[in-house]
């Protein structure tokens, strides 16, 4: 894989990283220029390198491609599903072709690193194959009548569907909220985020001519586009892979229309130790678990809050942090990088700030805080793998999503007072507990209030398995049958026979 591998200094020339050439705007199956000629440069946050230029759609654009994405619906929605399914498996074939490209360029775009792309394009594919793969599941039911009486269900797509993502996996986001919502027959308006648009920009021009034109539509842009999208009355679906702030905007602008909404929002994720627990395999999972070398930490699954019995605290919090200093943070598009950078100007002075604020608090930093000392990383987006001990539930940096690289740490003697400082924050996504009692398991497992819970273990994912929140983590379910189901509406048929 060497030839993945980007010097610093080409970024910005993009020798070896596959750009998308084309910028504009893709809807009707044509690209085009905004009417407001309105731009958002794009940087790598490896180095800030530029990497050009791309447009913001305005409310015209926005009506433009809504407009050939509704046109086009019929024709897909009455094709024949398994005609859907083949055009699906073409694009997850020239996905699986150009993964590593693909990969790279959500590093470069991102600053995760390389191998954990690599990971995301793999998973991607493999999603895709299972919802092509459970297309025949997508049905309905029939109940018993009198004779001369026929009662049955059936399902059929919704429209125009809208979708929305945060900037942490821009490949895996567009599959996971866009191939469930094609299969069933519905046309997709994809926005990625603002900070990372540049994999959809590229997978577009690979997939351009895979689907009827006007099925398949690629948006870029801001908050404006994002309003537009939301607000526009052919819009039947919108979708979003976000924050609770940005939802909060959508669902108010759905309420409008009263739209199908599908949320898979933030995390404020607690793992919890046990006495009985083995301290490094537990500290091992933190490590795991806040994405120290997946997102740096940019992950709505991250197990960012970590309670550790006092019998058993402080010899974990020794082996948190060996573990936390080991970490190699550097250039994420070399393969050895375990830890890359924030995503964008905006997020790496956010996180700095959460950080400052730990320290304000009372919180004891026990290592990271800051960027690398490698003068070679100085230009970048860098922030160490932070710990912070002795945190309590009532401090912001326990109670708020920080999205990144920052650990806070927690003793805990009495287990109800643990699951109600557990359970306090408004989020409510997944959860880890580490313990050698099954009893003990099942009890917190059933406490904790999570969609997505995990026993001496964390961040693992089981293809199909359903992924979704409690409480303010999001609405629906994805990566699951039902999120195919999700994407269909019920019609109850009645046909009375003639005697």
């Amino acid at each position: 894989m060497d030839h993945l591998v980007t010097a610093k200094s080409d970024l910005r020339y993009g020798n070896k990283v596959v750009l998308p050439q084309r910028r504009q705007l893709f809807y009707g199956g044509q690209w085009h220029a905004s009417n407001g000629k309105a731009e958002i440069e794009a940087y790598s946050p490896v180095n800030l390198a530029s990497l050009g230029t791309f447009a913001d759609a305005n409310q015209a654009d926005v009506d433009a491609a809504v407009d050939t994405a509704w046109q086009a619906f019929p024709g897909w929605r009455d094709l024949d599903p398994q005609h859907r399914v083949a055009a699906v498996r073409k694009m997850i074939a020239i996905l699986r072709a150009n993964a590593k490209d693909l990969a790279l360029l959500d590093c470069v775009d991102t600053g995760n690193p390389l191998r954990a792309m690599l990971v995301d394009a793999n998973w991607a594919g493999s999603l895709a194959e299972f919802y092509a793969g459970l297309m025949t599941e997508v049905k309905g039911v029939s109940f018993m009548t009198e004779p001369n009486m026929i009662d049955f269900t059936m399902r059929q797509p919704l429209g125009v569907v809208a979708s929305m993502s945060a900037f942490n996996h821009p490949l895996l986001n567009i599959i996971t909220q866009n191939v469930p919502a094609l299969l069933t027959g519905n046309t997709v308006i994809v926005k990625p985020s603002e900070a990372t648009s540049m994999t959809a920009l590229r997978l577009a021009e690979l997939i351009e001519d895979v689907f009827p034109p006007g099925v398949f539509n690629v948006i870029t842009g801001g908050a404006g586009a994002g309003a537009a999208l939301t607000h526009h009355a052919r819009t039947r679906a919108i979708t979003l892979i976000g924050s609770v702030p940005t939802a909060r905007k959508i669902l108010a602008g759905a309420a409008e229309h009263i739209k199908r909404s599908l949320m898979e929002l933030g995390g404020k994720n607690a793992l919890v130790a046990f006495p009985d627990a083995d301290p490094k395999k537990v500290a091992a999972g933190v490590c795991v678990g806040m994405g120290f070398t997946s997102t740096s930490g940019q992950g709505c699954t991250t197990t960012s809050r970590a309670f550790i019995h006092e019998s058993v605290y402080d010899e974990t919090l020794e082996a948190i942090v060996a573990q936390a200093k080991g970490f190699r943070c550097g250039d994420p598009t070399r393969l050895e990088t375990q830890v890359g950078a924030m995503s964008s100007k905006q997020h790496y002075a956010r996180v700095l700030d959460y950080i400052r604020l730990g320290q304000q608090e009372g919180a004891r930093l026990m290592c990271g805080g800051s960027g690398p000392v490698d003068p070679e990383l100085s230009a970048g987006l860098y922030i160490e793998p932070t710990v912070f001990a002795d945190v309590t539930q009532d401090m912001r940096i326990a109670q708020e999503e920080i999205f990144g690289p920052v650990l806070s740490v927690m003793r805990w003697s009495d287990e109800d007072q643990m699951i109600e400082a557990v359970n306090s924050v408004d989020y409510g996504l997944s959860g880890s507990v580490w313990t050698n009692d099954l009893a003990v398991a099942h009890r917190i497992a059933r406490r904790m209030e999570v969609g997505l819970m995990w026993v001496n273990q964390a961040a693992a994912m089981t293809l199909g398995a359903p992924f979704g929140g409690a409480k303010q983590s999001g609405i629906g379910y994805t990566m699951c049958v039902e999120q195919l189901l999700q994407m269909t509406q019920v019609k109850n048929v009645h046909i009375k026979l003639r005697p």
